[in-house]
């Protein structure tokens, strides 16, 4: 029997664990504050996937505005296997859906509708290196999009995405670097950091957001 995954994980001890095992981003984090999450909201993960594909190579506003659009021509206002196949190229591209991203969505819907994608119950039932497996042969999706999936939607406590230039640059300035590590030094140097990755991958991103006085 497969045993389910709880989303998200203890804060409170992940904090103290980052705090405890790690000086520099302690520094950090006093400066941040406690981050909080709520990883308990129901998704698709069609629809998830969907909106990662859509936003990608895009600013925050643009992808925003494709997206919003796409849902629109949804029943329910959720991007479904069944949604895209009801909808012919044109109305997707009329949409501002790229080519190469209408051909990720197909590609996408195919394989839902094939029963090839995990819906989210299924996921909790996963580990995180089974959900990267099932879910990269989609075209357009990367390990990064998964990983961003496993982080943000699953709450999975240990995972950092060493490709991210945002968390790389993060390591950079709390460590005090020239330039933001390679992917191998990042795991090198995060190790420290387990099982509690992802929450130091927040941290990260917001170490930097913080350095150019952004509000997080």
């Amino acid at each position: 029997m497969t045993t389910r995954t709880p989303r998200g994980f203890d804060l409170a001890v992940a904090h103290a664990h980052l705090r405890r095992s790690d000086a520099r981003l302690a520094r950090w984090m006093r400066r941040i504050g406690p981050l909080e999450f709520d990883f308990s909201a129901r998704f698709n993960s069609v629809d998830a996937l969907a909106r990662s594909i859509l936003h990608q190579q895009l600013s925050g506003k643009a992808a925003a505005t494709i997206t919003a659009r796409v849902v629109a021509l949804m029943p329910r206002a959720q991007i479904s296997a069944a949604g895209l196949d009801a909808l012919p190229d044109e109305a997707l591209r009329a949409a501002g859906v790229s080519g190469n991203k209408l051909a990720a969505l197909r590609d996408l819907g195919a394989r839902a509708q094939a029963g090839a994608i995990p819906d989210a119950a299924a996921l909790g039932r996963m580990s995180d290196a089974a959900i990267i497996e099932a879910l990269t042969p989609v075209r357009g999706i990367g390990r990064w999009t998964v990983e961003m999936l496993l982080m943000f939607r699953l709450g999975r406590p240990d995972v950092l995405p060493l490709d991210d230039l945002g968390v790389r640059q993060g390591a950079a300035l709390v460590d005090e670097l020239d330039r933001p590590p390679s992917a191998r030094a990042l795991a090198e140097r995060g190790a420290c950091w387990a099982p509690y990755r992802s929450l130091a991958g927040f941290y990260l991103w917001r170490v930097v957001a913080h350095a150019r006085g952004e509000r997080a």
